[in-house]
Parts: structure tokens; sequence; C-alpha cells
């Protein structure tokens, strides 16, 4: 089910989570299979899906030379106190992540949490298949952190597992996974992220930007087709 109106994503005291905005794609096998699979995947974090957006088809942008994308977007409340076993790295390897651990508090951080999803999110695209060989190139899965409530901030790079490292004789021109940066850094400027970012929010307001969903997708210069593909429900 959607919904036009956007909330405030800021949690309450008593609420205890977070609104986190995810976009998926998939260009290669099955690729509604595949997008299901993630949504099942992502639920199985610990997160609440709260939305949908329709599934659009879309043309590749960056790399022209693959096969059209399914693009979806979802909404899902994050609990702040949520254990990602990924957190256990982040405990062991401080030094490698953006986090400052001076007590057992800083585990409970919006901050900390979201690089916990990262990680969690970076191992289910490796579950499902994806490797990093070609810069916006074909891949099984894709999902990517787009908006956190109101949270503006850039993360150092993440450092995926090793099996990450393509296999000898493969050009790597994604040799790591990106820096995070909340909001996504190319949001406004893809249409299909906004398309169905629209659909289940239209008016959430782009923390640094301060434009809603619908004046970003409004103003949008982007002649890259975006159809639909499947309605949500």
């Amino acid at each position: 089910m959607t919904t036009s109106h956007a909330r405030d994503d800021k949690p309450s005291s008593g609420e205890k989570a977070l609104s986190v905005y995810l976009g998926l794609g998939a260009n290669l096998g099955d690729r509604e299979a595949n997008l299901r699979e993630a949504v099942e995947r992502i639920k199985g974090l610990g997160l609440e899906i709260v939305r949908a957006s329709s599934i659009y088809e879309t043309e590749p942008v960056g790399y022209e030379g693959q096969p059209w994308f399914l693009n979806q977007v979802i909404e899902a409340r994050m609990p702040i106190d949520l254990r990602f076993n990924t957190c256990d790295e982040i405990r062991a390897q401080p030094d490698s992540f953006d986090v400052d651990l001076r007590s057992p508090a800083e585990f409970q951080t919006a901050e900390f949490q979201i690089e916990g999803l990262l990680y969690a999110l970076l191992r289910i695209e490796r579950e499902m298949g994806r490797r990093r060989l070609i810069l916006n190139g074909p891949r099984v899965i894709d999902i990517d952190i787009l908006l956190c409530g109101g949270m503006n901030r850039i993360f150092r790079a993440a450092r995926d597992d090793k099996d990450n490292t393509p296999d000898k004789g493969n050009t790597l021109t994604e040799a790591a996974p990106p820096h995070l940066i909340i909001p996504h850094p190319r949001l406004h400027l893809r249409r299909f992220v906004l398309a169905p970012l629209c659909e289940i929010a239209p008016g959430l307001e782009h923390p640094a930007l301060k434009k809603s969903c619908s004046e970003m997708l409004a103003a949008l210069d982007d002649a890259s087709i975006v159809r639909l593909y499947r309605s949500a429900g």
C-alpha cells in the first residue's frame, strides 16, 4: 500500500526508529525476482517495510551497452537498537569505520546503525551474486541508501569483504564500494530514482537542497526513459 503523504521522518524519543529510503535495481537474470528477493532479505535484517513503489523499467545511465533495469524504491523503518551481524566487524575494527567508539553508547547512534546497515546491504548484494567489475555496469542487484531521516553527512569509504575482489584477469574500475553519502549524492539527478521515490513520498524534503521529491523531479534535466513495469499492490 502506498500513500502520497510523507511523514516527519525524525524518530520521537519513544519511537526509536529511523525511516530509511532504499533504491533497488537489477538488470541481470530474473530482474523482478531479484527485486523480490532483495526486499525479503532486507526484511530479514529486522527492518519493517512500510511502503514500496511500483516497479519501473529504466534505460541504463552511465554505461549504455547493457540490458535495461528494473528499479524500485522502498521505505523501511529501522529500530535504533537493531543489531546487525556486521556491527561486530565495526566493533573489532574501529579504525576502519567512521564511528567514535568512546563508550558503548556510541553503538546506539543513528550513524553507527547506518554503517551497520550499509555493510549488511553490501553482504546481501554479494550473496545474491553482485560483482563490482564495471563502473555503472550490469548487476544482479543494487541496493542504495537514498535518505535516512534528516541525516546529511559523508562517511568514510566502506570496505567490502574479500569476496569483493575480482578474479585475476578482470578489470576492476569500482575498486571498492563508494563513500557512503546521505542523502545519495546523485539522488536529485536520476529520474529512475526520483520517479519511484515520488510515488511513495512526494513531499519528502531533501535535507541539503531543501526541496521536496516532487520539486526535484519537476526540475530534473534527465531525458532517460522511465516507464511503469508493474504497479504496486
